[in-house]
């Protein structure tokens, strides 16, 4: 017996409906298969990647934390030099000024002590008879009201 092949013609559109179902076919097996994937096998891979994060996060805050710790130490020791340069110029400004004015002031003023250079001038009292004068009124009233609490 002797096979032979027929030789069928396809439309074009059979195939390209066939192809198309083929992928959504395919498709649907990969839903499947990742459901069945994500209900029995994914926690323990979950599990494992939030154990891999947890160690990443640790060592990543405490390189954070030190390079952070150094740079406070930084900023301490910057600051403390700055500020005893900063004391010491102005000891020395101070210094120098006090000199310079000790040496070119004589030593006594007429009628100007030096020390009353530097201190501050007193504040100016009122003259006398000056006093704010209140209405009879208010002193009618507050003495009523004296009176009242006495009795």
């Amino acid at each position: 017996m002797a096979t032979t092949n027929h030789a069928r013609t396809v439309p074009s559109g059979e195939v390209l409906f066939a192809a198309s179902r083929q992928v959504w076919l395919a498709s649907l097996g990969a839903a499947v298969v990742t459901r069945d994937w994500a209900q029995n096998k994914s926690g323990a891979l979950f599990r494992t990647l939030v154990k891999e994060g947890t160690a990443v996060e640790s060592r990543t805050f405490r390189k954070v934390g030190e390079r952070v710790e150094g740079s406070y130490t930084m900023a301490n020791e910057l600051w403390r030099t700055a500020r005893g340069s900063l004391t010491q110029s102005v000891k020395q400004a101070a210094e120098t000024a006090t000199t310079l004015v000790r040496e070119t002031l004589p030593a006594r003023l007429p009628g100007i002590a030096i020390a009353s250079i530097f201190r501050k001038p007193a504040p100016k009292r009122a003259a006398r008879g000056t006093r704010k004068v209140k209405p009879r009124a208010t002193t009618a009233r507050k003495r009523a009201k004296r009176s009242s609490k006495r009795t």
